[in-house]
């Protein structure tokens, strides 16, 4: 078992290498580079050389069932796992399937911020006006204790709030008409949520698809780490926010340990935010 778990952790790490065209590569001493060619060889040769059968896009059809049994409902993140099992499983088809995996992991993450951004910034009014954030705000339960810390909101004004965005049958009025509050708390909430997550992920969209340098390669992860340590403490969506993490892990440099441990870091806050209700146990804290 611990030489197979030794193959798999290594043919992780050396399917991380070759981003780019191999411009990696470039960044790396020579001898490293050499290393790191000489000792991946066979088990990459071995992989190119595998009878594919279908079984490689196992995973792939399986989640593409899923989408197409919840169609229209399935959340953003499972049409990206299934994009990249059919990546992983297209990289084994290719004589180079390390080269293949790193670069289908890059290009899916640039692309999938760069259609956050054409959805947010050209296609949604509601959304640059800053009604989307805070409807949702307002009006899904899952942020309550997180509107309350950081918008300011009592439970009775956001209880207000929430009658007053109730939609009434048609031709309908109410004769005592509940008030709507926006302390400037929530303004500002509503204000850094939206034009904050569009400019990060505007910013992540250039530099993952941006062509490499040294200096890029840092801001490439340093996006990410920051983009899941911010978002996910209040997106309710965990499983997005570490797809997006093996994503990025799978483009490290093999000798890049520390930053494969925050990535690790990261995934392991994520979990910690979708499990414990910092919020809830900040406003018990604060009453």
């Amino acid at each position: 078992m611990a030489g197979v778990l030794s193959q798999s952790l290594g043919a992780v790490d050396r399917a991380a290498f070759g981003i780019d065209d191999c411009k990696h590569a470039g960044l790396a001493r020579g001898a490293e580079a050499r290393r790191i060619d000489h000792g991946g060889g066979s088990e990459l040769g071995h992989l190119a050389g595998l009878d594919v059968d279908g079984r490689e896009l196992s995973l792939a059809v399986l989640v593409a069932v899923r989408v197409f049994v919840e169609w229209p409902l399935p959340d953003n993140h499972i049409y990206l796992l299934a994009y990249w099992c059919l990546g992983v499983a297209m990289a084994l088809r290719f004589a180079d399937p390390a080269s293949q995996l790193a670069r289908t992991s890059r290009l899916l993450l640039g692309l999938v911020f760069a259609f956050a951004v054409l959805w947010k910034a050209v296609l949604s009014p509601d959304y640059r006006d800053g009604r989307f954030f805070a409807v949702t705000l307002l009006t899904d339960d899952r942020f309550t204790e997180a509107v309350q810390l950081v918008g300011g909101l009592s439970d009775a004004q956001l209880r207000e709030n929430r009658e007053y965005l109730t939609p009434l049958p048609e031709g309908a009025e109410l004769l005592a008409p509940p008030m709507l509050h926006a302390p400037p708390r929530f303004r500002l909430l509503v204000l850094v949520a939206t034009w904050g997550t569009l400019a990060i992920e505007a910013l992540a969209a250039g530099l993952w698809l941006a062509p490499l340098t040294r200096r890029l390669l840092v801001a490439r992860h340093a996006v990410i780490l920051l983009f899941c340590l911010t978002t996910y403490a209040f997106a309710p969506v965990a499983g997005f926010g570490w797809l997006v993490i093996v994503l990025a892990l799978v483009t490290c440099l093999p000798d890049d340990r520390l930053l494969r441990a925050l990535y690790i870091a990261t995934y392991a806050m994520v979990l910690l935010y979708s499990e414990v209700p910092w919020a809830s146990l900040a406003l018990s804290g604060l009453g």
